[in-house]
């Protein structure tokens, strides 16, 4: 699935979510080894509170498992899974699900904090919940669209990075030769 097809499938989305009953959204707490998972509907009810899976393919697949039984238990049409990115940790995770034709959507760190105390009232913090809580943003559409850019794109986007970084060391460079140098040694020279 092409990046304006699934576009288009996150803009219907965020207008369609709001109490939908065939959807099913799977909040994800990423961490670096080991994800939590919550399952629910966007109109609030908990269909499976916690799945814990590992950060590898095994993993993918048991999440994939438990979403298939899900929706056939349940007679669910489409799945949106949410997560809240962590570091590079839900890379491997979202490239593996976009790859399998999958929407998936991102949730901001600040909504997520926010959103919390909302919940259940208390402030305090453990994955099972913040999973609920993903997966609680996603059903008010609160939700940011996951771009999976294409090899040349990030080969393209790294090189530009590297650019930029060989730039500010040039900079820094002709400052302290300028600063450093000219204006101890050579104060006759204004311009470099």
């Amino acid at each position: 699935m092409d990046d304006i097809a699934r576009f288009e499938m996150f803009c219907k989305l965020r207008s369609q979510i709001r109490g939908s009953e065939n959807q099913l959204i799977v909040g994800i707490d990423i961490a670096k080894d080991k994800h939590h998972a919550f399952f629910g509907t966007a109109r609030g009810k908990s269909l499976w509170r916690r799945l814990i899976f590992t950060n590898d393919l095994i993993g993918f697949e048991r999440l994939m498992e438990q979403v298939e039984t899900l929706m056939s238990q349940h007679n669910m049409e489409n799945v949106v899974f949410g997560l809240e990115p962590t570091s590079n940790y839900h890379k491997p995770l979202t490239h593996w699900l976009t790859g399998k034709g999958h929407l998936v959507v991102l949730v901001a760190g600040k909504a997520v904090k926010d959103n919390r105390e909302l919940l259940d009232g208390r402030w305090d913090k453990n994955d099972t919940k913040d999973s609920a809580n993903v997966a609680d943003l996603v059903s008010q559409g609160k939700c940011l669209f996951y771009e999976n850019p294409e090899a040349d794109m990030l080969a393209l986007r790294s090189l530009l990075a590297v650019r930029r970084q060989l730039k500010k060391e040039v900079h820094r460079l002709r400052m302290r030769i300028r600063n450093g140098l000219l204006a101890k040694y050579f104060f006759d020279f204004e311009d470099l």
